[in-house]
C-alpha cells in the first residue's frame, strides 16, 4: 500500500508548515476518512495535535495503514495477497500473471503449507459467496474484505485439522461453542495439557469431567482405566471408599424413597414412619452437598442412624424378631454348608502332607457343635400323633 506524499511539504516556508485550523477530532475517534481509532495520549500530552500525515516517515504511515487494514479484516488481508497472487488449482502458467503456491512461498519466506492454508480459508469462503472466486482475482486487486470475526470460521493453523482425528476434534469444539483452532492446538501439545492439569486443580476438574462423557461411549478407555485403578494402591482405597459410601447412601435412599428396608439378617420389611422420616433427613442433607464436598461422614452417619432405628424395630416387635432370628440361622447353616460342599480330600494324593494336628482338632470341636445343634432342634420336633 503506497501513500502519495505532496512535495511541497518538504521545501515550502515557514507558515506552510502551520497545522491547519479545523478543529482537530476528539481523543479516541477516528480520523478522516482512513477509519484507525487514535489512542488517547498516544502522540503525548492529552489535548496536544497530532502530526500532519506529511510529517510522518512514508514506511510509518504504511505501517500504520497496514495496521488497521488487518485490524478490521484480521486473516483476510493476507488471504487477499494470497488468492490475487496464485494461481487456482489446476490452471497451467502463462496464462496469467499468477504465480504457483510454493513459488509465492519462496518469494514470502514460509513454507508452501501455510500459504495453502490461507489459499484454502479463501477457497472455502468463495463457495459460501463470502469473497470472490480465485478466477476474477488479478494481482494487486483491492476488494472489501470481511470482518475480522469470521476469519477463524474457515482458516485454520493446524494441518492436522484435514485428519480424520482433527475432523472429529474440530466437530466437538464447535458442539461446546469454541474456535476448532484451539482445540486443535490442545490436541497437538499434550505436554502442555499435562502440565496444566498438574499445576491447575480447576484444569483437572475439566479434564476429569470430560473423561467421564468419553467413557460413557467408549468400552476400551473404560477397561484401560479400571486397569489402572486395579494396579495402583491409593486409587483402590480411594474407590473402595466412595463404594462403601454409596451403598451406604443408597441404603438410606432405598428407605426414604420406597419405604423398604433391609434387616440386618436380611429381611426386607416395610419402614416404620419415625425410620424414613429420619431417612428423608439424613438424605435431605446429603443431597445438598456440593459436587466438591465430601459425603463419606455424612453417609457414615447417616447408615448409623437408620440402622440403629432398624435394630429398635425389629427388637419392638415379637414377630420380627422371631423371624429375624429364623433368617440369621437360615442364612449362616447355608453359608457354613457350602464351605463344607467345596471341601474335599480328593485331590490329595499324600495325606501325609497334608494333614496336622489342629486340623483335625477343630473338625471335632466342629462335630461336636453341629451335634449339639442338632440335639437341641429336636427337641422342637413336635410329636408324631
Amino acid at each position: 500500500m503506497t501513500v502519495a506524499i505532496d512535495p511541497s511539504g518538504a521545501a515550502g516556508s515557514p507558515d506552510d508548515e502551520k497545522p491547519a485550523q479545523d478543529t482537530p477530532p476528539a481523543a479516541g475517534v477516528a480520523s478522516g476518512d482512513d477509519g484507525f481509532w487514535v489512542e488517547p495520549g498516544a502522540d503525548g500530552e492529552a489535548g496536544a495535535p497530532a502530526p500532519a500525515e506529511s510529517e510522518v516517515a512514508e514506511t510509518v504511515v504504511r505501517d500504520a495503514r497496514e495496521f488497521g487494514v488487518y485490524a478490521r479484516t484480521g486473516g483476510w488481508a493476507f488471504a487477499l495477497k494470497v488468492a490475487r497472487s496464485v494461481r487456482p488449482g489446476g490452471q497451467p502458467a502463462g496464462q496469467s500473471p499468477k504465480i504457483s503456491a510454493k513459488r509465492f512461498a519462496e518469494l514470502a519466506g514460509c513454507s508452501a503449507e501455510r500459504v495453502m492454508r490461507y489459499y484454502k480459508a479463501w477457497d472455502k469462503a468463495a463457495d459460501d459467496g463470502l469473497v470472490p472466486h480465485f478466477e476474477i482475482l488479478v494481482p494487486g486487486q483491492e476488494i472489501e474484505l470481511p470482518d475480522s470475526d469470521v476469519w477463524h470460521d474457515y482458516y485454520t493453523s493446524r494441518s492436522g485439522a484435514a485428519s480424520e482425528r482433527g475432523t472429529a476434534i474440530a466437530a466437538a469444539a464447535e458442539a461446546e461453542g469454541i474456535r476448532p483452532t484451539k482445540a486443535l492446538e490442545v490436541a497437538e501439545n499434550p505436554t502442555a495439557l499435562r502440565a496444566a492439569i498438574l499445576a491447575d486443580p480447576a484444569t483437572a476438574g475439566t479434564a476429569r469431567a470430560a473423561l467421564l462423557d468419553r467413557l460413557k461411549e467408549d468400552p476400551v478407555l473404560q477397561t484401560e482405566l479400571a486397569r489402572d485403578i486395579a494396579r495402583t494402591d491409593e486409587l483402590k482405597k480411594a474407590v473402595a471408599t466412595e463404594s462403601r459410601a454409596a451403598d451406604r447412601i443408597g441404603y438410606v435412599r432405598q428407605i426414604a424413597e420406597k419405604g423398604q428396608v433391609r434387616t440386618p439378617a436380611g429381611q426386607t420389611i416395610d419402614a416404620p414412619p419415625e425410620l424414613r422420616a429420619e431417612a428423608e433427613r439424613h438424605l435431605s442433607l446429603i443431597d445438598e452437598l456440593d459436587d466438591g464436598e465430601e459425603a463419606g461422614t455424612w453417609a457414615t452417619e447417616a447408615y448409623d442412624s437408620v440402622r440403629e432405628l432398624v435394630v429398635q424395630a425389629v427388637e419392638a416387635d415379637p414377630e420380627l424378631r422371631l423371624k429375624e432370628r429364623r433368617t440369621k440361622f437360615y442364612s449362616g447353616l447355608q453359608r457354613a454348608t457350602k464351605v463344607f460342599e467345596e471341601l474335599t480330600l480328593d485331590d490329595v494324593d499324600n495325606l501325609d502332607d497334608l494333614y496336622e494336628d489342629d486340623m483335625l482338632q477343630r473338625l471335632e470341636e466342629l462335630q461336636t457343635a453341629i451335634g449339639t445343634c442338632i440335639a437341641t432342634l429336636r427337641k422342637a420336633v413336635p410329636a408324631q400323633p
